[in-house]
C-alpha cells in the first residue's frame, strides 16, 4: 500500500514563533519532523509551508518543499492546497504529519495510513491511546475521544468524557478502571477526495466551540476510524518547556543507539 505523507509547517506560531526552524540536537525541528515520516516508508514526503525561511531549511536537508498561501486558517487547508498542486488521484491516501511532533513513531505513521486502507467506508483515520490519570483526563490540552464497538469515534472533547456519573460523583481523582478513557493522537489520514470535500465544507458550531476540526467530520456525517496506537508517541513542542524536553529524549536516544 502507497501513502504520502504531508507536513504543513508555518513559521507564525503565537506561543512558539518560529517553531520548525528551532534547534533540536543541532538540527532544526522540521529536520526531525521529516526523518519520521521518511522512516515510515512514505512514497512521498512533502513539507508545506507559506515561509520562505522553512523553504530554505528544509530544501538544505532535501525535503521536497510546497509553498502554499498564508492565507489557510489550519494544516488541513494547506495540506489539502497540495494535493490540489500534485493532482493526486481521489483514492490516495494522505497523511497529516504536523510539524511540532519529531518524536512521533514512524510505525504510528504507518499505521494511520494502514487503517484508513482498510477501512474503505471510514472518510478518515486518527489514533488514540489510553489515558492512565485523572490529571490527564481533566486537562483541557489532552483531547479525548470516545469510540463506538468498532473503532469509529463518536466524539472528540476537551472536556473529560466519557463521565463517569456514579465514581466522579464520590471519588473524582481516581479513574474506574471498567471505563475505557482515551486520548486522541493529531494525526490524520485522508483520502485526497474526501479532503477536498472536508475543506469546502463549512465549519461545525462544535468544531468552532471545542477548538477541534476533526468535528466537523463528524458534524456532517463522516466516519473517522480510531484504533489504539501500536507506540506511544513522545510529546509534541508547543512551548520551551516541551522543546527542552523533547531535546532531552533526542539526545537520549541517541546516545543510545550510538552506545549499541
Amino acid at each position: 500500500m502507497g501513502f504520502r505523507v504531508v507536513i504543513p509547517a508555518r513559521h507564525a506560531a503565537s506561543r512558539l514563533p518560529g517553531k520548525p526552524l528551532l534547534p533540536l540536537a543541532g538540527r532544526p525541528m522540521i529536520a526531525h519532523v521529516h526523518d519520521c515520516a521518511r522512516q515510515s516508508g512514505a512514497q512521498t514526503v512533502i513539507v508545506a509551508t507559506d515561509d520562505a525561511r522553512i523553504e530554505k531549511a528544509a530544501a538544505a536537508f532535501g525535503a521536497e518543499v510546497r509553498m502554499t498561501a498564508d492565507t489557510h486558517r489550519s494544516g488541513t487547508d494547506r495540506l489539502a492546497e497540495v494535493v490540489a498542486m500534485e493532482n493526486w488521484p481521489d483514492d490516495a491516501i494522505v497523511v497529516n504529519l504536523q510539524g511540532d511532533e519529531p518524536l512521533m513513531p514512524a510505525a504510528c505513521i504507518r499505521q494511520v495510513a494502514e487503517t484508513l486502507a482498510a477501512r474503505p467506508e471510514a472518510d478518515m483515520a486518527t489514533l488514540c491511546t489510553p489515558i492512565r490519570s485523572p490529571q490527564e483526563l481533566f486537562d483541557p490540552h489532552v483531547v479525548k475521544v470516545v469510540r463506538d464497538a468498532q473503532e469509529n469515534a463518536l466524539y472528540f472533547s476537551r472536556a473529560p468524557i466519557p463521565w463517569h456519573r456514579d465514581e466522579f460523583a464520590g471519588d473524582p481523582d481516581t479513574l474506574p478502571a471498567d471505563t475505557p478513557f482515551l486520548r486522541h493522537i493529531g494525526l490524520y489520514a485522508y483520502r485526497a477526495g474526501y479532503l477536498r470535500e472536508f475543506v469546502a465544507a463549512a465549519p461545525s458550531p462544535l468544531e468552532l466551540a471545542e477548538s477541534l476540526e476533526q468535528l466537523r467530520v463528524l458534524w456532517h456525517g463522516g466516519r473517522i476510524a480510531v484504533p489504539v496506537a501500536v507506540e506511544t508517541p513522545g510529546p509534541g513542542v508547543d512551548t520551551p518547556d516541551d522543546l527542552a524536553r523533547v531535546e532531552h529524549i533526542i539526545l537520549k536516544r541517541t546516545a543510545s543507539e550510538a552506545g549499541s
